[in-house]
């Protein structure tokens, strides 16, 4: 079984910068394809960016491409999301996902597991 814990949101101004983590323990973390969703109230879950079981691959939204970077540190066993120029829009639950499957997905249903989420807020 693999737990992920996400920590590092807050309460943040438009243009300032956050970092995301998101630890993982059962299970080799490089092992697993990873990503990061997030959910605004009133809203579905949606992709944000993901990042393939190696490595080698990601994939970022539309929305958040030149400002998010996803990162991991496999001797930590941790995923990191970086946040840059964030903007109201922005505001959500963000949640870390794993997957066993070997590729890249941004649908909700092929993530595996999921982490309890942390609270983004970004204020105008």
């Amino acid at each position: 079984q693999v737990q992920l814990v996400e920590a590092g949101g807050g309460l943040v101004q438009a243009g300032d910068s956050l970092r995301l983590s998101c630890a993982a323990s059962g299970r080799t973390i490089s092992m697993l394809a990873t990503g990061w969703f997030r959910q605004a109230p009133g809203k579905e879950r949606e992709f944000v960016v993901a990042i393939s079981r190696f490595g080698g691959t990601s994939s970022y939204a539309d929305s958040v491409k030149g400002r998010f970077t996803i990162s991991r540190d496999n001797a930590k066993n941790t995923v990191y999301l970086q946040m840059n120029s964030l903007k109201p829009e922005d505001t959500a639950v963000y949640y870390c996902a794993a997957r066993s499957g070997y590729g890249i997905s941004q649908a909700v249903r092929e993530y595996d597991y999921w982490g309890q989420g942390t609270q983004v807020t970004v204020s105008s």
